[in-house]
């Protein structure tokens, strides 16, 4: 198997406008295509992800929750790279967003933080 990179991440977002704004809005995302799937009450909106991979963000009506915390088994987090994690959450918070306090990696000593999305998913800003 010759696997060439990461394509993309599927999410399942309980209220799609407000996530929509959130990833387009908040985090600067740009749209590659929105399609609404009459048959399934669905939408689904493709976002472009800077350096390559893409964000599928999808609603489904009366989808059930996942834990995701503490350390629940699945998907832990998605971490997004930025040049300068301090800036980074300078501009999460002028926009309404919350980070943790800034940290340092033990084993790599690049800062990193985590926020959360609208439906709390834990998302990072590593420093690339």
């Amino acid at each position: 198997m010759d696997i060439a990179g990461l394509h993309h991440i599927a999410l399942i977002c309980s209220d799609y406008p407000r996530s929509k704004a959130f990833y387009t809005g908040v985090l600067g995302l740009a749209v590659i295509a929105e399609t609404y799937r009459a048959a399934r009450d669905s939408w689904k909106l493709d976002l472009a992800v800077p350096g390559g991979g893409q964000i599928e963000l999808f609603s489904f009506p009366g989808a059930p929750e996942r834990p995701s915390r503490p350390e629940a088994l699945g998907l832990r987090h998605l971490a997004f790279a930025v040049p300068d994690v301090a800036r980074a959450v300078a501009v999460l918070e002028a926009r309404g967003v919350s980070a943790e306090p800034v940290r340092i990696d033990a084993i790599t000593g690049k800062r990193f933080t985590f926020f959360q999305d609208p439906d709390g998913l834990p998302l990072e800003l590593y420093e690339a």
